[in-house]
């Protein structure tokens, strides 16, 4: 455990500072809450606020009374690291919590539900019946959408609109709908799960009336006039197309005149703002009951919120290094079938490159209450970053000329796949333009934008 480090970080998930333990309480449950959470540090002996190193004047007494706390208090068992650091002249004792596979944890005083927390930004908040659930179905390893409904039979599922999602990718057999877990074994009869009901169920809505879109355009900057807005309730995987549709009917086209030919692109991040859809909608928590989905369009940011914390072990800080974990198995299955998503993870990075391609400022992610929410800014300063194969790319273009693909591949060392993928993304941002008699043009050739074509 690295102090000088952790002194320069703020109170948040994994991390809290107490100046001593005259309450043990409070010690408690955030040991408790970090165990259910993604684990975490307790400093004793640095004030919250100020980080102040006020030291402990008997730190190895502290130490083996922490140990008798946490043993005595919790069940089941936790053991945590205990350890005392020194920092200058002061001694502190450090807690290091980690995630467990024993959730749900709870204050034995309490029992449960009530002395069951978790870690939500830099506060501790009880665990109410179904979050205590997710942590059940976490530590055995099932998933909800792949939990049966008891009492449903096969026929609660409708077919033939599963058929018409899969229609573009293959044929849909009626055995395929327990291959892909819409559909289970349960005492001896095929019974629909809850991803099987939440994709394709007859009467979705009236088993999960939180499985929706509350979409809404807002005036300026707050939520205080609302100019549009749109209950998207159709099946979850139309219902990302629909919520695309309504940000784009609020975005607007502008032109950029080159030298080559005016062309129009969309003054909001949609490549980003659909890989926030798909993931809100697969990552969902739809045994937590009170709020649907939302998307929020303000002027400056588009909001995009989900019921549920992250999974289990992760924090906000992984998530742009693509770190993931999976919720919902049965709709990550399907989403991956039909082409919503292609590795659990690169959505994030996606969404990041998108940003940042426009000259954006990085999407933002926060936990509030019992959601999880990412914010997509849609106003910034205009600067386009380029990393240094595309600077490549744009060096050997603004020599001047026409080039074909394989021989740009060939200069900046990469495969023609590669090259091709990194050219398009360049047409896109208004940096090179395409030369070709069609979109499937064999001869196609590429010129920076501003740069002489040949024959000119």
């Amino acid at each position: 455990m690295k102090l000088v480090e952790l002194l320069r970080q703020s109170e948040g998930k994994t991390l809290e500072f107490k100046r001593d333990l005259v309450s043990p309480h409070g010690l408690l449950r955030t040991v408790v809450a970090f165990a259910n959470t993604a684990g975490g540090a307790i400093l004793i002996g640095v004030e919250d606020r100020t980080k102040h190193v006020h030291g402990i004047s008997d730190p190895l007494a502290l130490e083996e009374r922490v140990a008798n706390l946490i043993s005595d208090s919790i069940k089941p068992r936790l053991v945590p690291d205990i350890q005392v650091l020194h920092h200058r002249n002061a001694q502190i004792v450090a807690v290091e919590v980690f995630p467990s596979p024993a959730r749900p944890h709870y204050l034995a005083r309490e029992g449960l539900p009530r002395g069951a927390y978790v870690r939500v930004g830099s506060t501790n908040r009880s665990a109410d019946g179904p979050l205590i659930a997710e942590m059940r179905r976490f530590s055995s390893g099932d998933s909800f959408d792949e939990t049966p409904l008891p009492g449903l039979d096969a026929d609660a599922l409708d077919f033939e609109a599963a058929s018409r999602a899969f229609s573009s990718v293959r044929d849909l057999g009626r055995r395929d709908l327990e291959t892909l877990r819409l559909l289970t074994r349960h005492q001896g009869r095929l019974t629909p799960t809850n991803g099987g009901v939440l994709l394709f169920g007859n009467d979705r809505l009236a088993h999960f009336p939180d499985a929706w879109v509350q979409a809404a355009r807002f005036a300026g900057h707050d939520r205080t006039t609302i100019l549009d807005q749109a209950d998207i309730r159709t099946p979850l995987v139309q219902a990302v197309h629909d919520a695309i549709a309504f940000v784009r009917k609020h975005a607007f086209r502008g032109i950029v005149i080159d030298d080559v030919e005016h062309r129009e692109h969309w003054t909001v991040p949609l490549a980003a703002i659909r890989e926030a859809a798909v993931n809100a909608v697969a990552h969902a928590d739809y045994s937590q009951r009170g709020a649907p989905l939302r998307l929020a369009i303000f002027d400056d940011r588009i909001e995009v919120e989900n019921p549920g914390l992250l999974p289990f072990g992760l924090t906000l800080d992984d998530l742009p290094l693509g770190v993931s974990k999976l919720r919902n198995r049965t709709i990550g299955r399907v989403f991956h079938e039909l082409g919503l998503v292609e590795q659990w993870g690169s959505g994030v990075q996606r969404m990041l490159a998108t940003c940042r391609d426009a000259g954006l400022p990085p999407p933002r992610w926060e936990e509030i209450g019992l959601r999880l929410r990412v914010t997509i800014p849609t106003k910034g300063d205009g600067t386009v970053a380029a990393d240094a194969t595309d600077e490549r790319i744009l060096e050997l273009l603004r020599g001047g000329g026409e080039h074909r693909t394989p021989e740009i591949a060939e200069a900046i060392g990469r495969s023609t796949r590669t090259a091709r993928t990194r050219l398009a993304r360049l047409v896109e941002r208004g940096l090179v333009h395409e030369v070709a008699t069609g979109p499937h043009d064999p001869g196609k050739t590429y010129v920076a934008n501003g740069a002489r074509r040949t024959g000119e």
